[in-house]
């Protein structure tokens, strides 16, 4: 069990991140009891992760469970998401990152089925991800061969979005909104480039562009 200092802040977690899971399905990322949201307890070296196979509609704060940053329960009833292991493998190596969100959402997914990265052709690709959406390695589910994937290919990029050869989207974030956020414009990215490429093939932006639309969008958009 965890200590009584960590109770308020691992509880927190656990709310948000049940909660965010709503917004996986509500944006159609997601299906069944595919995907999973996990989010590192703040200044611990704890994360929180969906339970394995359980339906959506059950989700709640009380069965999500708390791991260590090797993977190892610490808490819950339930098993954690079998791709428990390559989330804990991201945060180990990249201590910036406080949550990491998966999903099979459709037109993503079918550009990582061709292998084939989301070329940078929207100023949106610009300001949210900073050039195209990469492609990682194929990798089996059940070790942290996809965390090994992850890292390997977003330590190298701006984006906080990769297209997992053959299997679906990993994004990440300093925390679960930003990650979630992530997910769901990588879905609507994938999804107007392809109706674009049925029309003809996109007008490419320049790198210098893009360096531009990035840096404004990161440090000057918003409030």
């Amino acid at each position: 069990m965890i200590s009584n200092v960590l109770r308020q802040l691992v509880d927190q977690t656990k709310s948000q991140v049940a909660r965010l899971h709503g917004e996986l399905l509500r944006c159609d990322l997601v299906a069944w009891t595919d995907g999973n949201i996990s989010a590192r307890v703040k200044d611990t070296d704890l994360l929180v992760i969906k339970p394995s196979g359980v339906p959506y509609s059950e989700l709640c704060a009380d069965n999500m469970v708390v791991t260590d940053l090797d993977g190892v329960p610490v808490e819950g009833e339930h098993k954690p998401s079998s791709d428990t292991a390559a989330h804990a493998y991201v945060y180990r190596h990249m201590p910036k990152v406080g949550s990491v969100v998966h999903t099979h959402s459709p037109y993503a997914t079918a550009w990582a089925a061709r292998g084939e990265p989301i070329p940078a052709v929207l100023t949106m690709m610009g300001d949210e991800f900073g050039g195209a959406i990469p492609v990682g390695p194929f990798a089996l589910i059940g070790d942290d061969s996809i965390g090994r994937g992850i890292v390997e290919t977003l330590s190298n990029s701006r984006s906080p979005a990769v297209l997992m050869a053959n299997h679906g989207v990993f994004t990440i974030g300093s925390d679960p909104v930003a990650a979630v956020k992530a997910a769901v414009l990588c879905e609507q990215t994938a999804r107007t480039v392809h109706l674009a490429r049925q029309l003809g093939e996109p007008l490419p932006i320049s790198e210098q562009d893009i360096d531009r639309l990035y840096h404004r969008y990161q440090n000057h958009y918003g409030q």
